[in-house]
């Protein structure tokens, strides 16, 4: 049995543990409001973005409107951007992320030439480069301030790699926000650019498309176009890294509550385990007390 020296210092570890854990919840909880604020408002945005994509589209159908970051192609060579934390302590969310990359490359890689992975957090960066994977780029620090202008620059980097034929798919692996408690890991197709609607080739039919009414645009289709998708490409970056902080931010504060949670319950069976512990030692000094004054008559 422990002492009731060894007793008091686990209950003093485990509330100085308990102050801690309660810190950094409170903390989360403060960085937590700021990136929910930033992904509410980016989320409208970004899905407008794709609709214009989608509508212009629809709006040239018997056009030959494309795009090159739209273009499929057989698929040979891909890439994933993997977004984790540079922390840990947040609960399932840097392992989900993780599992659902490792699942991935586990089903495609012994169908494809080249599998490259691009990481955002320092979590997931040592993970796979501990077990062999090759990393061709590593981001560090955006996954602490994400910024578009970064983002941006990653999109940039990836689209240029597709149009090279470099890789010929791009997918991005995340935790989607969806509150503090929850978050769900989403894997993402990049490039090419999905939602576009692809014109009928000669000879086809040409797909049934709603009869909208049409704009004048300018200089024409076509520059509106390339303008709009490789906007699109870096926004759905920027979104991926906002939708990965907040959930961040959930899980930590998820996390730490359970942990503050569980070092209560912890100090009450140690305070427990103390008092029984100290009432034992004092009947047996009582005892000893008695039978000596007895052994004394």
């Amino acid at each position: 049995m422990a002492s009731l020296r060894d007793i008091r210092k686990r209950i003093k570890s485990v509330k100085n543990t308990r102050q801690i854990t309660k810190a950094m919840k409170m903390v989360s909880a403060a960085r937590l409001r700021k990136a929910q604020e930033a992904i509410i408002a980016a989320r409208p945005y970004a899905q407008m973005l794709d609709d214009m994509v989608a509508d212009l589209a629809a709006r040239s159908a018997g056009e030959e409107l494309s795009h090159p970051l739209v273009a499929a192609r057989p698929v040979r060579r891909v890439e994933v951007l993997v977004l984790t934390s540079d922390r840990g302590l947040a609960g399932g969310f840097n392992s989900n992320v993780i599992r659902r990359t490792s699942r991935f490359l586990y089903e495609n890689r012994p169908q494809l030439e080249r599998v490259e992975l691009s990481t955002v957090g320092r979590k997931g960066h040592d993970f796979f480069r501990n077990r062999g994977f090759t990393i061709r780029k590593d981001h560090p620090g955006l996954a602490q301030r994400p910024t578009y202008r970064a983002a941006a620059d990653v999109a940039e980097a990836l689209s240029a790699r597709f149009l090279n034929g470099e890789v010929d798919q791009v997918f991005v692996v995340y935790n989607e926000f969806v509150s503090a408690i929850s978050q769900q890991v989403k894997l993402t197709q990049l490039l090419p650019l999905q939602g576009f609607v692809p014109q009928a080739g000669a000879g086809a039919p040409a797909p049934a498309v709603e009869v909208l009414v049409d704009f004048k645009y300018e200089p024409n289709r076509q520059a509106v176009l390339d303008r709009l998708v490789p906007q699109a490409v870096a926004i759905k970056v920027y979104r991926a890294l906002l939708e990965s902080v907040a959930s961040e931010h959930g899980a930590r504060m998820s996390a730490m509550e359970n942990a503050t949670s569980n070092a209560t319950d912890l100090i009450g069976k140690y305070t427990l385990t103390y008092n029984r512990t100290r009432q034992a030692a004092i009947t047996k000094e009582l005892m000893e007390i008695v039978s000596g004054a007895e052994a004394l008559k």
